[in-house]
């Protein structure tokens, strides 16, 4: 096995694992294993074209990648001598990539309960295993934050001196240290109080929320700031305790500004305690956390027969023959047992809950919630459309998409009939729990008269998931592709797809200034969509 860089720079370190009781040979020779094995693993962001062969360290081509992505934080460091802004933006963008990469790629690591029954059988102590995997990851995000902040660092230098850069280096290393110290808690916690299968979705729930978290928290911290005359200021308020980025800005606020108020150096004292007293946490539940890994090995609950009576129930509504019930319950199952399909769309449907709102909070900035309410930002509920072409594309791919044999082996009278089922399940199960929430919300804030105008909506909706799936899809049977192929995409198609929802809300709009138009563009939309179903998905016998 090749003797890495990384461990050779950690055998500096060798006399710190040896203070903590950690047999450091030991952990030295699960790493040297992991990293060897590491070679063969494709990251996320090199993911677009899985199908294809690839050969050497993944990973370390990978960062080349990072390093492009790097080029976003130049320009907040030439945004003057307002570090709050600055910095709170540029540690904001270093949280967002590391936090979506840490869940993407180095979850499984945290959580990898493959080698317990190697390492189960010999003298290593679940502290050793525990501080292998967390030094695992450590060196893989020491390398990624390296590329990711590289060009900049040098820019930074260049711009801001070596003393700014410096204490940028300090505090991004508190950073990442909180980054992986906060996700192994959130997993200690969840491995803590879930069992099984269930602990098994609750997991991908965390992971899914995460994702959320940070779109949601990303645009908090823009709107910690006030923008007038083209001057930005800063006023604390009280949730700005709550929002990390700004923690690692006000070092710089406090040493290099010199601005000793309080709440600045409160900030600061965040940043510096929060991470060691994580680091600290994890440590002293490493046992616990090896313990609790065991759950994930079998399903320790009962397991219960459960009756989906809903799923019978919608099935009897939405469905007009027995074989597109059929399928409308076998959809329906695959969406809500798959955990690698809801990890890759439930946080599309987190962004359409979000985004309406977001762009909500826009026009607060200039009145009051009532005066929202009389105008007609109400058609922001079409960005919860922008993710459906996205979820559609994703109806193909299966975790057990092996099984696709059993279509081609059932007499199935109407080919049309299994399209059709999975497009209503889609509808049921995914787009309408979304819409009705929205609406509901919308309805508070915009009163009924807005009624017409969701059911606008809806149908627009209804027309780009058809649409979607026929140009998408096409005949593809759904869950028959392997998820391995989930980014072998059409990308222009699916931009555009994602435009249409634009056009119609474009369309919308315009009506709008018509007593009777959105009337008018309802029933066009009924005609059209009504039209498109009978068109592309008809009636077809199996030979």
């Amino acid at each position: 096995m090749n003797d890495f860089r990384s461990l050779k720079f950690l055998d500096t370190c060798k006399f710190l694992f040896k203070m903590l009781r950690i047999d450091y040979d030991v952990m030295r020779k699960i790493l040297q294993l992991k990293l060897t094995m590491d070679q063969r693993r494709v990251p996320t962001i090199l993911n677009m074209n899985a199908s294809k062969k690839k050969e050497g360290n993944q990973f370390l081509k990978s960062l080349g990648l990072y390093g492009l992505y790097g080029l976003i934080l130049i320009p907040f460091i030439f945004l003057g001598d307002n570090y709050m802004l600055q910095m709170s933006l540029t540690f904001g963008v270093i949280m967002f990539l590391l936090m979506t990469s840490m869940i993407s790629d180095f979850s499984s690591v945290l959580l990898d309960v493959r080698d317990k029954n190697i390492l189960s059988t010999k003298p290593v102590s679940k502290k050793t295993i525990s501080a292998a995997k967390m030094v695992h990851v450590s060196i893989y995000m020491s390398l990624l934050t390296g590329a990711f902040v590289a060009i900049p660092f040098i820019v930074m230098i260049i711009n801001k001196g070596i003393v700014f850069s410096l204490l940028f280096l300090g505090v991004l290393i508190f950073n990442v240290l909180f980054i992986i110290a906060l996700t192994a808690l959130i997993y200690i916690v969840t491995l803590q109080f879930f069992n099984g299968e269930r602990l098994k979705d609750i997991i991908n729930y965390v992971q899914i929320l995460l994702s959320v978290g940070i779109i949601v928290g990303y645009q908090l911290l823009i709107r910690s700031f006030e923008i007038v005359d083209l001057t930005v200021s800063y006023t604390f308020s009280w949730w700005h305790a709550f929002i990390p980025p700004i923690w690692f800005a006000a070092p710089f606020e406090w040493l290099l500004n010199q601005n000793m108020s309080s709440e600045i150096i409160y900030l600061a004292m965040a940043a510096l305690l929060i991470p060691v007293i994580s680091i600290i946490i994890y440590y002293r539940l490493m046992p616990s956390f090896e313990r609790n890994l065991e759950k994930l090995i079998g399903d320790s609950g009962e397991n219960k027969k459960k009756l989906y009576v809903l799923d019978f129930l919608w099935a009897r509504l939405v469905c007009f023959n027995r074989e597109e019930r059929v399928f409308f319950r076998l959809a329906s199952l695959m969406m809500k047992k798959e955990r690698e399909f809801k990890l890759k769309v439930y946080p599309s449907l987190g962004f359409a809950l979000v985004f309406p709102f977001l762009f909500l909070l826009n026009g607060l900035s200039d009145g009051s919630l009532s005066d929202i309410g009389q105008g007609n930002m109400y058609l922001t509920i079409y960005f919860s459309s922008i993710m459906i072409p996205a979820v559609i594309h994703m109806l193909k791919f299966s975790e057990n998409y092996k099984g696709s044999w059993v279509f081609r082996a059932t007499p199935i009278e109407d080919l049309g009939s299994l399209h059709r089922g999975t497009i209503k399940a889609y509808l049921v199960k995914l787009y309408l729990p979304v819409f009705i929430v929205l609406s509901a919300a919308f309805i508070w804030i915009f009163s009924v008269r807005i009624v017409p105008d969701l059911i606008v909506v809806f149908l627009a909706g209804c027309l780009l998931i058809i649409i979607s799936y026929r140009l998408l899809n096409g005949e593809t049977y759904p869950f028959t592709q392997s998820f391995e192929f989930a980014q072998d995409m059409n990308t222009g198609l699916n931009i555009l797809l994602t435009l249409v929802s634009g056009v119609f809300a474009l369309i919308h709009f315009f009506v709008l200034s018509y007593s009777y138009g959105v009337y008018l563009y309802l029933v066009v939309l009924l005609i059209a969509t009504i039209v498109s179903w009978l068109k592309f998905f008809p009636k077809a016998r199996v030979l």
